[in-house]
């Protein structure tokens, strides 16, 4: 069986003005690591791609380390550690980042989560016309963001899933802009090309589509344009092959069969969703289960 614990963030400290990013510090990552070893063998990343049925078979507790979004802060901080304890992750990245120099939507939203408040957010939203949140639409966002408050989690799950992408980056582009250099965000928020190809050659980079959309939400083609091109990109810039891919948000509405049916046509091997669980051999191959870091064992949230 597998057990994967997932990561975003990791830094020294998450201060600012209103609590948006949250995550790890790299003394928290490296005690929960230990603790995890204690309780079954860390696998590396080809091993799952070489052998799928033999690391989800039941006879021993294999476990992986994976993080979202390709950040910076990743390599420098948790990468060290993970060298020093001898295991191997998976770092999934977003093209669009380095192939069209942008912020992904969901970053520029959690640096203004960071600075302006969600009400004021919230007023944006409300200029959109038809615009209404269902009673079952909150019940949704209280289960997806279950470490969120009722008005962040509102926000958020407006932001990931009420509002079409379009509508999404018209109103967070317009607001980006008024506090933030994007090229200066690019460079200070996510890994340099070289970081990706150190990466690719250990074997251990994956893809997280090109834009960091909730694939499920899409239209055929265009969910196809997000997964063919991530791996392309990443395949030409790192001389490597991309074979595994983390899908973005990883929710039920994210990661549908049509989606991961997409995904292996286009020569995906292994996907992750964020269905928090442990893997057997009845996964789908294209649609492995995900625990966030908080759940396991050394999180904030495990019991």
């Amino acid at each position: 069986m597998l057990t994967v614990s997932n990561y975003h963030y990791i830094r020294n400290s998450f201060t600012a003005k209103y609590q948006s990013i949250f995550g790890v510090t790299p003394h928290e990552f490296k005690k929960q690591l230990q603790l995890l070893k204690n309780q079954g063998m860390f696998i590396r990343p080809v091993d799952l791609l070489n052998d799928a049925d033999e690391v989800l078979s039941p006879k021993e507790n294999n476990l992986l380390v994976t993080f979202d979004d390709g950040l910076k802060e990743q390599f420098d901080f948790a990468l060290p550690i993970l060298d020093e304890l001898n295991i191997q992750a998976l770092f999934f990245v977003n093209s669009i980042n380095f192939e069209n120099k942008k912020v992904s939507t969901v970053h520029k939203t959690h640096l203004l989560r960071s600075i302006i408040s969600s009400s004021e957010l919230r007023m944006k939203l409300s200029e959109i016309d038809n615009f209404d949140f269902l009673e079952d639409e909150m019940q949704r966002a209280r289960a997806i963001y279950i470490y969120d408050d009722e008005d962040n989690a509102t926000l958020k799950y407006i932001l990931n899933f009420k509002l079409n992408y379009k509508e999404q980056e018209f109103i967070i582009e317009d607001l980006f802009k008024k506090y933030f250099n994007e090229l200066e965000v690019l460079e200070t928020l996510y890994l340099s090309e070289q970081n990706l190809k150190y990466l690719a050659a250990k074997e251990c980079l994956g893809s997280h589509t090109h834009s960091h959309y909730p694939l499920g939400l899409l239209n055929s083609d265009d969910i196809k344009f997000e997964l063919a091109n991530s791996k392309s990109y990443l395949e030409n810039l790192t001389d490597s092959k991309i074979d595994i891919l983390s899908y973005p948000y990883g929710t039920s509405e994210a990661c549908t069969k049509q989606v991961a049916d997409i995904a292996k046509d286009e020569g995906y091997k292994i996907g992750f969703t964020t269905t928090r669980g442990i893997n057997t051999l009845a996964e789908n191959h294209l649609l492995l289960n995900r625990f966030d870091c908080n759940d396991l064992i050394g999180g904030k949230n495990y019991k």
